[in-house]
């Protein structure tokens, strides 16, 4: 402990600075910036301030057990009074443990102990301003005196942001469920006997994203309901649908490879059969083998989820796991996405060449091949790659770019399958060429322009 007295007449700041004694060699340094404005015509007795370094965390652990302290627990503290809602706040400068690594989807973050509930509070992330790498020292800001340190969390949402982020999904998500109904039935009633696989592709994917928007409207709901296994089951149709659209995102790339790169004498026997096992069968085959240890190890359930600095809590029907989560969803997406890219980068490459070849030596890409390219970032589901970025701590332009883009696929899905059964109906006549008899999907047809055409 240290005892200091807090003389507005004998500083020339507004702070009185307290390097804390080390209480043993294994604990760390911990520097503090008491703000003096409470202290001013106040008895001598009430003037000292007691900066306590605990040499153990344990006391502080007994009700949460599954929290991870990074520095030393300190309180501040004032006899017989309780300071709170200082206009200057109080700032702590905790040197961490530099052996202890923040994990994906975790972050550093500012807690202060509430003795009334036994509970560490702050659920807000340290930006990189806060925390400097360099020296492995947090600066920490509060508006009153409690015991104090930094914790390893859970990347949190703030309450009013999560508000603004659910009405996006739920109104993106219903808007895209309506379009993938519109674009499986558009693809039934109008599909012709000649049309090739490409078409039926993008049904397949509507179809997944029209599951995954529909089970993902019944998540909260669900997780209301008493009956445990109604939002076990909510989960397991997210998981499952999320994991059939990653599946059919890959197909697409595969697709898109085949038509553009390999136009020639590429023959599959029954090639949507194969394809179809892939995209429904693999999901089906991973969902099905965490279910089958349910009794053992429960992956779906109910989830609380914690909004920053408040005590208000939600529940949602996910995976309550987190680390199947990332061994089985970010381990398969990041998959996925690192191939998918891999072909757009050659597919945008191509494109350039072949407009160059028609364009009498135009290098500039044109406003159509811009378009076809965003257009294929999201038909291949790169948008979804925007996750990546928030990892470590909540960026929030980034968090609703990536809720808008991907509640709303659906709807860019029926744009896209609509747009090119219309072209694929006014250039059918002229692009069917015989010399060439079968194309990557195993239909008649192998022109390059044609198949490409419904990419373009």
């Amino acid at each position: 402990m240290t005892v200091v007295r807090m003389d507005k007449s004998t500083v020339n700041d507004d702070f009185v600075k307290i390097s804390t004694p080390q209480v043993s060699d294994r604990l760390l340094s911990v520097t503090t910036m008491i703000p003096v404005e409470r202290f001013q015509n106040v008895s001598e007795e009430k003037s000292k301030v007691a900066v306590v370094m605990y040499s153990s965390a344990k006391q502080f652990m007994i009700s949460q057990r599954n929290i991870t302290i990074l520095s030393p627990v300190i309180r501040i503290e004032v006899v017989d009074q309780i300071i709170k809602d200082l206009a200057k706040s109080l700032s702590i400068n905790f040197t961490l443990n530099n052996n202890s690594a923040v994990p994906a989807n975790y972050c550093l973050s500012c807690q202060y102990y509430d003795e009334d509930n036994h509970e560490w509070i702050g659920r807000k992330c340290l930006s990189p301003r806060d925390y400097y790498n360099d020296s492995n020292i947090a600066n920490c800001s509060y508006d009153h005196m409690t015991p104090f340190a930094v914790l390893m969390v859970d990347v949190q949402i703030d309450k009013t942001h999560w508000q603004i982020l659910s009405y996006i999904s739920y109104i993106g998500c219903g808007i895209s469920a309506l379009f993938s109904l519109a674009a499986i039935l558009i693809f039934f009633v109008k599909r012709t006997p000649t049309a090739d696989s490409s078409n039926s592709i993008h049904v397949s994917l509507s179809a997944a994203l029209l599951l995954l928007n529909t089970s993902f409207l019944f998540s909260e709901w669900a997780a209301s309901w008493s009956i445990e296994g109604v939002c076990v089951f909510v989960a397991v149709m997210i998981e499952y649908s999320l994991l059939c659209c990653f599946s059919w995102m890959a197909i697409e790339a595969l697709h898109v490879y085949l038509l553009l790169i390999k136009v020639f004498n590429t023959y599959i026997r029954h090639y949507m059969v194969k394809l179809s096992l892939f995209g429904w069968g693999v999901p089906a085959l991973f969902v099905g083998a965490s279910l089958s240890v349910y009794k053992v190890k429960a992956f779906y359930g109910s989830k609380k989820v914690t909004l920053t600095d408040t005590t208000d809590k939600t529940t949602i029907c996910w995976v309550t796991d987190v680390f199947f989560l990332y061994g089985m969803n970010i381990a398969y997406y990041s998959i996925v996405f690192l191939s998918n890219t891999a072909v757009l980068s050659t597919v945008a490459s191509q494109i350039c060449k072949l407009r160059r070849l028609g364009s009498k030596g135009k290098k500039l890409p044109t406003c159509k091949d811009i378009s076809t390219v965003l257009g294929l970032t999201c038909l291949l589901g790169l948008t979804w790659g925007l996750a990546f970025v928030t990892s470590g701590y909540t960026n929030y332009p980034v968090l609703y770019l990536f809720c808008i883009c991907n509640t709303l696929q659906g709807l860019f899905m029926f744009l896209w399958v609509y747009g090119t059964m219309r072209k694929n109906r006014r250039v059918a006549a002229e692009t069917l060429s015989p010399t060439e008899p079968y194309s990557s999907t195993g239909k008649p047809n192998t022109s390059s322009s044609h198949d490409f055409s419904h990419y373009s």
